[in-house]
């Protein structure tokens, strides 16, 4: 996993080290068409002019990068990432190893981010969150040769390391209790379509409600926000055959969901038993407490971390499954009134 030096620029350029400092510096010494020849190819090999100094020294940055494609808003809003960036942060600070975290809009603004943060010797290698089937950002850092560790899996990966919990057999977990309660309709309100935890999520979901032979299982999309999960509740719940139990996505979709309920007259849960993805101190604090999915979430950061830092020091390591979330039962889930 070898970084771009200021000789592999002279290497592709054909070019002594000294022209390539001088091109990348703005000094004279070089012509104006040898200087943006030199320019074109560090950015394509992602060396970033500024950078110069520190690829002469090869020094470490002793840091690390996170970029994700949420809106900022619900960041702070959402327990998983708080969790998630509380286990890195521990890991990494016990190594004395920084985190630079920063939030993109899209996936090619994440993966110029990346080529930057790279390029600038800002960071030793980087997390990689939500990962998409056929992702992008896969082959690029693979190009790039950075250090990288997917959080989440299983594949789709490309060979990068990664680190993944079974959400498939947690889902199938949650509606095997739903249907031993009785409960023969049920809804589920999904994180955003494309995700890969998402569609495994949806594909065990709609296998498992088919196993057990339910009449009536649906997912509806959202983007794991408070507003879309209130949204998405308050159209399950007008339906006509209207779902007697809801599995949600996250903690803050499903406190959404629990407050629609109960702004709708249904007793939760008598009318609507809820669960939730990813318990939090939220879960607990609401009435009724929410039964849940809960696993260690600062652990899960904490994993990644030190596969991140073992690849940073060229260890080879490949994809390491973490505890598979387990089931909370709590005041929100009984056996339904009606069957």
């Amino acid at each position: 996993m070898k970084r771009p030096t200021i000789a592999d620029v002279a290497q592709r350029a054909g070019v002594s080290k000294g022209a390539v400092s001088y091109a990348l510096n703005g000094q004279p010494g070089v012509s104006e068409a040898t200087r943006q020849r030199i320019i074109a190819i560090a950015r394509e090999m992602g060396f970033n002019p500024s950078s110069a100094a520190r690829a002469l020294s090869g020094a470490s940055a002793n840091a690390v990068g996170l970029a994700l494609c949420r809106p900022a808003r619900t960041l702070g809003i959402e327990p998983f990432f708080m969790e998630l960036i509380s286990g890195l942060e521990g890991e990494l600070s016990a190594r004395s190893y920084g985190l630079m975290l920063q939030v993109v809009s899209d996936q090619e603004t994440e993966i110029a981010v990346y080529r930057r943060w790279w390029g600038e010797r800002r960071v030793d290698g980087v997390f990689v969150c939500d990962l998409r089937i056929d992702d992008r950002r896969v082959s690029a850092l693979k190009e790039l040769a950075l250090p990288a560790v997917v959080i989440g899996g299983p594949g789709h990966t490309g060979g990068l390391a990664s680190v993944w919990s079974d959400d498939a057999g947690a889902i199938v977990e949650v509606v095997e209790y739903l249907a031993a309660l009785g409960h023969r309709r049920i809804a589920r309100v999904g994180g955003l379509n494309g995700l890969l935890h998402t569609e495994t999520r949806s594909e065990a979901f709609e296998a498992a409600c088919r196993r057990l032979g339910l009449d009536q299982c649906v997912t509806v999309p959202s983007d794991f926000t408070g507003e879309d999960g209130a949204r998405a509740t308050r159209r399950l719940l007008s339906s006509g055959r209207r779902p007697t139990a809801a599995i949600y996505d996250n903690d803050v979709m499903a406190i959404a969901g629990l407050a629609v309920a109960q702004e709708m007259g249904l007793a939760v849960p008598g009318d609507l038993s809820i669960v939730a993805w990813d318990d939090s101190p939220l879960c607990k604090l609401v009435h009724p407490p929410l039964t849940a999915l809960s696993r260690d979430i600062p652990a899960y950061g904490a994993h990644a971390a030190r596969l991140l830092l073992a690849a940073i020091e060229g260890q080879p390591i490949g994809a390491a499954q973490d505890q598979t979330a387990h089931l909370t039962p709590r005041g929100s889930t009984a056996p339904p009134r009606r069957a």
